[in-house]
């Protein structure tokens, strides 16, 4: 847990008259007599808010919407009591750095510095060792902050699901594409993103079933930005969609493990690996530092009960689809068709599955999840598993 202390707001607020956004240019840390420097420098001076997390102990840190040219997440290491970093867009406006703490750590003091001796104005959060720890979720403010938030709240129009045309009779397929902004998935030893990969695949597939004129295609984010788990599924519900086909590529200890391979909602896990991907999984929304406070257990629980029975054989069905047609397009993993209690897939009303692609842990695999003709491959596969599940929809609606 943290413990909050003394603090300083020094940060004024950012200029409605610039015309792009501050540039992130460096995040460093460092240590001095037992406390942990954390310091983010911009090309101009900007607001900020600091607060804390729980259950595991993090800082966070917002931010207005920043270009990050600092380290990428595949080159943080952590230092003193900062286990590591991420960051990336939370919402619009607003760029998101959730630190991990190794201890239990409390925010001495938080500043601003003004550009000298060849740096740029600085952030800076200074944190300390505990010995007893007290819950907390106080938050902690440059002078700038609450003007910008106003501002962006005022500015910013309220965010509509992308639906079909109005009129349109064809069916509505939603893709999901996995992770995003400050949650970044699974990172491949050469720096792959798990969600830029997922993104690009959702939309070259959303371009295939499109192309084919049977379909209209939602996408959860058609950028990199954070979606939390329980908006991802209620966009299906807001569009009124026929299928939800959330897409992911996962790392594993081994790397030698390499395949796809499809999951559906259950509250008992297929197998331990199973098991232990959905945990994973699960924990988007907390590794974005979003607060779970009232919900957590709803959204992180892998004891989920399906409301109707039907969704849940329709799921298996269309998973099974996609594993027949799949071995043509992919190689798929051992035993491909698995299941277990994904969060995302919680919908009681909409066939749900989540596919992994493959393994960027894998060599093989993290090349061919990057190659566009095995991109266009897979998505072709894909097309003709959605077209089967719903030629045979039809034909029982029919009957």
């Amino acid at each position: 847990m943290l413990l909050l202390v003394g603090s300083i707001l020094l940060v004024p607020q950012i200029s409605s008259a610039q015309s792009s956004g501050p540039v992130l240019s460096d995040a460093r840390i460092g240590e001095r007599e037992g406390e942990t420097r954390f310091v983010l420098e911009f090309d101009r001076a900007v607001p900020y808010k600091v607060f804390t997390l729980a259950g595991p102990d993090r800082v966070v840190i917002d931010l207005p919407s920043v270009d990050w040219k600092g380290p990428g997440l595949d080159e943080v290491r952590g230092r003193g009591l900062i286990g590591g970093y991420r960051h990336g867009l939370f919402k619009p406006g607003i760029t998101r750095v959730v630190i991990d703490l190794s201890a239990p750590a409390t925010v001495m003091r938080h500043f601003a510095l003004d550009a000298a001796n060849n740096s740029g104005p600085r952030v800076v959060i200074d944190l300390g060792p505990v010995s007893k720890t007290t819950p907390s979720t106080v938050a902690m403010e440059s002078a700038g902050w609450g003007a910008y938030a106003q501002e962006l709240a005022r500015s910013s129009p309220a965010i509509a699901t992308p639906g079909p045309p109005p009129g349109s009779n064809k069916r509505v397929v939603v893709l999901d594409p996995g992770h995003g902004g400050v949650d970044p998935g699974a990172i491949s030893t050469s720096g792959v993103y798990e969600k830029k990969v997922v993104l690009s695949y959702a939309k070259a597939l959303k371009k295939a079933l499109e192309a084919t004129g049977r379909y209209d295609v939602v996408l959860t984010r058609d950028r990199d930005i954070f979606i939390p788990l329980r908006d991802r599924y209620q966009v299906a519900h807001e569009v009124n969609a026929g299928l939800f086909i959330s897409l992911h590529a996962d790392s594993h200890n081994s790397s030698s493990l390499r395949g796809l391979s499809v999951y559906t909602l259950s509250d008992k896990a297929s197998d331990k690996e199973a098991e232990a991907l959905a945990t994973k999984e699960n924990r988007s929304d907390l590794l974005a530092g979003t607060d779970l406070t009232g919900y957590e257990a709803d959204v992180t629980s892998i004891l989920i009960s399906l409301a109707q029975q039907s969704v849940k054989q329709s799921s298996a069905y269309f998973a099974e689809i996609l594993v027949d047609e799949m071995q043509t397009s992919a190689r798929l993993l051992r035993n491909p068709h698995r299941f277990a209690g994904f969060a995302v897939l919680k919908s009681p009303n909409i066939p749900s599955v989540l596919i992994e692609l493959g393994y960027l842990s894998n060599k093989s695999d993290e090349a061919s999840l990057m190659s566009a003709s095995h991109q266009a491959k897979m998505a072709d596969g894909m097309v003709r598993s959605i077209d089967l599940y719903f030629d045979r929809k039809e034909k029982l609606e029919r009957s």
